[in-house]
């Protein structure tokens, strides 16, 4: 039996037959994260990375067959930004979905309310998370599978390259469909 703040939206897709999507979004810079290494006991690795504020600023979905939908941006994400990807991704997405994500300003933004007010409430419902609880969104388990295992301690010099090692590493998640569905079952949703 479901329990807490989960037992929101999994009543709500199981009474109106929708599926669960977790959606977020993070920032990808060129310093890669810190994680244990194979390097010999006492001899610390230096990694140096230029001091730049670029970065990827990524959204992503993840549903519960374990599929990973991604967006990419040179920049912060706009409230356009995220309508222009609740379309698409409204169109890949079978069924109703039912979009789990955090209260950020952005998900409340105009752009976002407009979106609704125009049609896009009949196909897809929004349920906002408890800002205190980013551990109930499943999308964090992909941002930190992919931050922590799959760039770890990988250093980029620019943009561009930053930008394939992030399509690389997310290539390699996508075929880690395990994974990507314990990342949904650490967020308590059924796979």
């Amino acid at each position: 039996m479901a329990q807490g703040p989960r037992a929101g939206p999994r009543k709500k897709a199981r009474e109106e037959g929708r599926t669960i999507v977790g959606v977020d979004e993070s920032g990808f810079s060129l310093r890669p994260a810190r994680v244990r290494t194979d390097a010999p006991r006492g001899k610390t690795p230096t990694l140096t990375v230029p001091l730049t504020r670029d970065h990827l600023s990524a959204i992503g979905a993840l549903t519960p067959a374990g599929r990973l939908l991604l967006r990419v941006l040179t920049r912060a994400f706009q409230g356009p930004d995220v309508v222009r990807f609740l379309r698409h991704r409204r169109r890949h997405l079978p069924g109703k979905p039912l979009v789990v994500w955090d209260g950020s300003p952005i998900h409340r933004c105009q752009a976002v309310k407009d979106f609704l007010a125009h049609g896009g409430a009949g196909r897809i419902h929004l349920a906002p998370l408890p800002g205190d609880a980013p551990d109930l969104n499943p999308a964090e388990g992909v941002w930190r599978q992919l931050k922590r295992v799959e760039r770890r301690n990988r250093r980029c010099h620019d943009l561009p390259e930053l930008t394939g090692a992030f399509r690389h590493a997310a290539a390699r998640l996508r075929h880690k469909r395990p994974v990507l569905q314990a990342c949904i079952q650490h967020a308590g949703y059924p796979v």
